[in-house]
């Protein structure tokens, strides 16, 4: 626009931009507003899906301390159904699992855990699921399924943990060698002092003695 132009002259080019453009803008600021609107609703609804979450999910520790295994179960099939995709589903998964191996009900404890793996985005909780669901199969003395289990993480952060179960597993397995493999690799990535490292020291001495005996 001419900045020397008359105020008429001003007038017509304005009318003119408007007609040319003035759709446009009104769509842009329409567009804008139901972003932000949207925006906002999106950030409302998912602090809202997690607050539920969360209180469903006290609600399932609740019953689990007062050994209501029934209105547990309820709460997390809730949790399942309607806040899949909040980690207060899988946490409840978890402490259902845990409490089911308490009450010595291992299948129940499986399909918890089969639903962690199913549904888990973060590896750390899949790999949890993975090595609880390998101990239970020790249990059961269904060591081939435990083994294959335990080969299936690629987290390195688990790495120790799931070597010290292979250890666990060759021995019940009466195979030494490999469990004595097992348990020295479990040491490698370990730190001076930590707790782990003394158990799995006493691992490898036991065997020794086994093996002079």
């Amino acid at each position: 626009m001419d900045i020397y132009a008359s105020d008429e002259e001003k007038g017509e080019d304005i009318k003119r931009w408007w007609r040319e453009n003035g759709r446009s803008v009104i769509l842009g600021c329409v567009l804008g507003g139901a972003v932000i609107f949207g925006g906002r609703y999106w950030v409302s609804y998912k602090q809202t899906l997690t607050e539920n979450a969360s209180l469903t999910y006290q609600q399932v520790t609740q019953a689990i301390q007062q050994q209501q295994g029934a209105a547990a179960d309820k709460l997390t099939q809730k949790l399942f159904s309607d806040f899949s995709n909040t980690p207060y589903a899988i946490f409840a998964a978890l402490d259902m699992a845990s409490q089911a191996v308490k009450n010595d009900d291992k299948e129940a404890a499986k399909l918890y855990l089969k639903w962690v793996t199913d549904h888990a985005s973060l590896s750390g909780h899949l790999e949890i699921a993975r090595l609880r669901q390998a101990k239970i199969l020790v249990d059961e003395a269904k060591y081939e399924q435990a083994l294959e289990l335990t080969m299936q993480s690629k987290s390195a952060s688990f790495s120790s943990l799931f070597a010290e179960l292979r250890g666990d597993i060759f021995l019940a397995m009466e195979k030494k060698p490999e469990a004595r493999t097992a348990y020295q690799t479990a040491m490698v990535d370990l730190e001076t002092g930590e707790p782990r490292l003394a158990i799995l020291q006493i691992k490898l001495d036991d065997l020794a003695v086994a093996n002079d005996g």
